[in-house]
């Protein structure tokens, strides 16, 4: 059984389970698929710079903020607005988180199945004797069709409600506690196998010498985004996350700590992904499809490529799913704590909604794709509401709400957990939160819908 609070609500029982959890929810698609190619894109170590600035100024604060609501209230994302500040319009916050984390696992867990069939493929040796374009041709049949993807996202799904069925401690910590470790030692093996293929020197400077010339302000702006996306802040997980730490764990270290964790795994996939690019002279601005089409042309060229080749995709699925049980959680509390559903029947009263939004942006994929608002398929609408919408507009309110509306003395007393805390530190938190996150997360959301141009 899940270690209760004193007001009997699941807690999780140490501390590397909180890290383990929170880094999980952190480290997913974002750090192993999109970091590398936007990296690429935007010239490699001068964006990794920006990008790490940008993670100290904006990224630890706001989620030591979501640490702090989520601790304090012991309430789901929706519920710990409505505890703090009761019968206001605080308490709608929360229900942005819930609404983001809806859409965002149903076509996360599509990409996430994609990743599996991968696996799959790698291990039949499916990438075998395949050119560049044949491997592009495999990837567009296999996403436009009908069947597979769609199985292939229903069984993450179900392998995802398995977990967050079993409850705090024995379903999602249990898991990221062994999951975590893994993904750690399959990245460290693939880094090691791309260090040491010849020309691989090339794609490490590419990674960390700095080049500011390539570093355009859209560029900027991709690295301030990126780096309020990649810690899944606004959309409820760490509130909710938070909701389920001890109150002997120090939130500050925990934070820092999963900071560190996500970034550090974000440059690891880099070290394992531009050495192999380099090496085989492929463009490392490739887009979206340097993971499922470059990286499988790279992985048969390679001596042992075969089993790498199956590492990486592995690598891809886990950090999916470790991300998705804490997205799945924010849904599965928010039915649990509000709508007073037992947990087991809200797990898959949940997962089966998701799953079922996530089979219709997989169908638009292919058959659906003729069905577009704006020029957006159902899959990318989502994309769009969820990343330009939700996830700003919920981090901005939370900012604001622990700057401006929390107070200091609380903020001290959940900060300090009968330690203590320097003036000039909590002043240094509180101006972040009041001010420069606000601003830039305002940037992210303005540039996003298109009012704000750079």
């Amino acid at each position: 059984m899940s270690k209760q609070s004193k007001k009997g609500r699941a807690e999780f029982s140490s501390s590397f389970g909180v890290i383990a959890a929170a880094a999980g929810s952190a480290v997913g698609l974002g750090n192993i698929w999109k970091f590398p190619y936007i990296t690429g894109v935007y010239g490699g170590a001068a964006f990794l710079f920006v990008y790490l600035g940008f993670i100290l100024a904006i990224g630890l604060p706001v989620m030591l903020s979501e640490f702090i609501i989520g601790r304090k209230s012991h309430r789901n994302a929706f519920g710990a607005f409505k505890k703090l500040a009761p019968k206001s319009l605080w308490q709608y916050i929360g229900i942005l988180g819930v609404g983001a984390a809806f859409m965002i696992l149903a076509f996360y867990g599509v990409v996430a199945g994609w990743s599996v069939d991968y696996v799959v493929t790698a291990l039949s040796n499916g990438f075998a004797d395949q050119s560049p374009d044949q491997l592009a041709v495999m990837f567009t049949s296999f996403i436009e069709s009908p069947v597979q993807p769609v199985l292939y996202q229903l069984l993450f799904m179900v392998l995802t409600g398995a977990i967050v069925m079993l409850g705090i401690k024995d379903g999602i910590e249990r898991n990221v506690k062994v999951m975590m470790p893994v993904l750690v030692v399959i990245i460290i093996i693939l880094n090691i196998r791309a260090v040491t293929l010849p020309g691989a020197g090339e794609g490490l400077r590419f990674l960390f010498h700095p080049d500011f010339s390539k570093l355009t302000g859209e560029g900027v702006l991709s690295a301030l985004g990126h780096a309020f996306f990649s810690l899944s802040l606004g959309m409820g997980t760490l509130i909710t996350y938070g909701s389920y730490i001890d109150k002997k764990n120090n939130l500050l270290n925990t934070a820092v700590k999963v900071t560190i964790a996500d970034t550090l795994i974000a440059i690891l996939a880099g070290v394992a992904i531009f050495p192999a690019v380099f090496a085989f002279g492929i463009e490392p601005s490739s887009g979206p499809g340097l993971v499922f089409i470059t990286l499988p042309n790279v992985f048969q060229q390679m001596p042992g490529g075969y089993i790498f080749a199956i590492l990486f995709f592995l690598l891809l699925t886990v950090a999916a799913l470790t991300s998705s049980i804490s997205i799945l959680e924010v849904v599965v509390a928010y039915f649990h704590e509000e709508l007073k559903l037992k947990r087991k029947i809200a797990t898959i009263f949940a997962t089966a909604l998701v799953a079922l939004l996530g089979v219709i942006c997989s169908l638009s994929m292919g058959i659906f794709k003729d069905y577009t608002f704006y020029d957006l398929n159902f899959f990318d609408l989502l994309d769009w509401i969820s990343a330009n919408l939700l996830l700003p507009l919920g981090g901005l309110f939370i900012s604001l709400f622990i700057g401006w509306k929390f107070g200091r003395k609380k903020i001290r007393a959940e900060i300090e957990n009968g330690g203590s805390i320097s003036e000039l530190m909590l002043s240094g938190f509180i101006f972040l939160v009041k001010f420069i996150a606000p601003i830039a997360i305002a940037i992210v959301f303005l540039s996003g819908i298109g009012l704000l141009k750079i």
